[in-house]
Formats: C-alpha cells, structure tokens, sequence
C-alpha cells in the first residue's frame, strides 16, 4: 500500500537534485552577468562572429535573429535559425562571443549529421509524450489501486515511461559538450579573443555546461524516486 505522496519519505531523494540544480543555474547566471561586463578587445558583436562562424564552415541557409529575453540563446533546427538574446546578438563582450560560438556549434553539428544531436533531436516527440502522460499514470495507480485491484501496475508504467527523459538529458549531455568544443575551436582558430579571453570563454562555456549536468542528475533522482514508489506494495 502506498503512503500518501505529501507524506512519503522518497521526496528526501529530490532534495540533492533541487540542491544542484540551484547550484548550476547560480553558477551559470553568475558566468554570464561577470563575461558579458567584458568586452571582447576585438570589437566584434555576437550576431558578427555567428555570421562569421557560419560562412568560415561553408554552411549556408542559417539566419541569425534577435530573440527576446536574458540566456534564451537557442538553435531552432526546424526553420534553420539562430535566436540570439538581447545580450548577445548586439554586445560584443566575452560572453556574446562565447554563446553566440556555442549556438553556431549547433549548426555544425547537424550540418555533420553528428550522431548524439540526431538521436535528441528523434526522441523529443517521444520524451515530450512522457512527461504528458507519466505523472497522470503514477497518480491514478496511487489514489486508486486501493478501490481497484491491479491498478497499481499503473506506477510502475509511469515510472518507465519517466525514464525517457533520463535517456533524453543523458544524450544531451554530449551534445552540448561537443557544441562548446566546436565553439572553442572555432573561436581559436578566428582570433576573435585573445588567448586570455578565450580561458574566460572557457569557463562561461564550462557553467553552462553544468547545468546540463544537473538536469540529467535532478532526472535520474526524480526516476529512482518514482521507481520506488512502483516497488513499495
């Protein structure tokens, strides 16, 4: 029989996973509020170098746009665009430089068809499917196997459909690490920063990174969390 969810030890386990989840996005809003005061010596803004980045690799088609709000850098594979933040886009400090790089590795990867960023890429539909459906079924196996026999078997469905957004972080994992690479070896290969410059773009790239890391953690615990629920009859 399941204890009620307000009341159930397991939440404990989520506990290091709201700890260094805090710990990373701190770590990372902290590296960007410190490189973007920075202005990069060569002057060139981010939308220029994630132009530039393009062109230098031969890939082609990839608009560069401003988008709205603080670190909401993204790629958007499904339109072929690069969305740059109002910090990034325009400034041309170490931290524009660096996101911007970051973004464009993006770019490269899937203008390389690079293995990790296909399979994210394929399984999102499925991993946006489960986290729909994997807490409606936990819940329903605990409030009502009581009444309904067998319907407990519900939790432990849920908690294995959870379990393609621990496989969705853990291959996000290389993908982003791959791209910071790709953005440092393009970064050094340029100029655009010194080689001081590019250390501190190093540790901008490494806090974002983590906080990539704390998302497959704080996944991982949130499983083992439920698989224990499926197991305690």
């Amino acid at each position: 029989m399941f204890f009620p969810l307000w009341f159930d030890w397991t939440w404990l386990i989520l506990i290091p996973a709201f700890i260094i989840t805090i710990w990373a996005q701190a770590r990372v809003s902290n590296a960007y509020k410190k490189y973007s005061q920075i202005p990069a010596k060569s002057g060139v803004t981010g939308r220029e170098f994630a132009q530039s980045m393009l062109r230098q690799n031969g890939v082609d088609g990839v608009a560069v746009r401003p988008v709205a709000g603080d670190m909401t850098d993204h790629f958007d594979p499904r339109n072929n665009t690069v969305n740059l933040s109002e910090g990034v886009y325009a400034k041309h400090s170490i931290a524009a430089v660096s996101i911007a790089a970051h973004e464009c590795g993006h770019v490269l990867q899937k203008d390389k068809k690079y293995g990790p960023m296909r399979i994210r890429n394929a399984i999102v539909p499925v991993v946006n499917f489960a986290t729909k459906l994997a807490f409606p079924l936990i819940l329903i196996g605990i409030l009502f196997s009581a009444r309904v026999p067998g319907l407990e078997v519900l939790v432990d469905i849920g908690a294995w459909v959870y379990f393609a957004v621990v496989i969705f972080q853990l291959v996000t994992l290389p993908v982003e690490f791959n791209a910071s690479k790709r953005a440092m070896a393009n970064i050094s290969a340029s100029g655009v920063l010194t080689v001081q410059e590019q250390t501190e773009a190093k540790r901008m790239l490494s806090a974002a990174a983590m906080t990539y890391v704390a998302a497959m953690l704080a996944s991982f615990l949130s499983f083992l969390r439920l698989f224990l629920l499926s197991r305690r009859r």
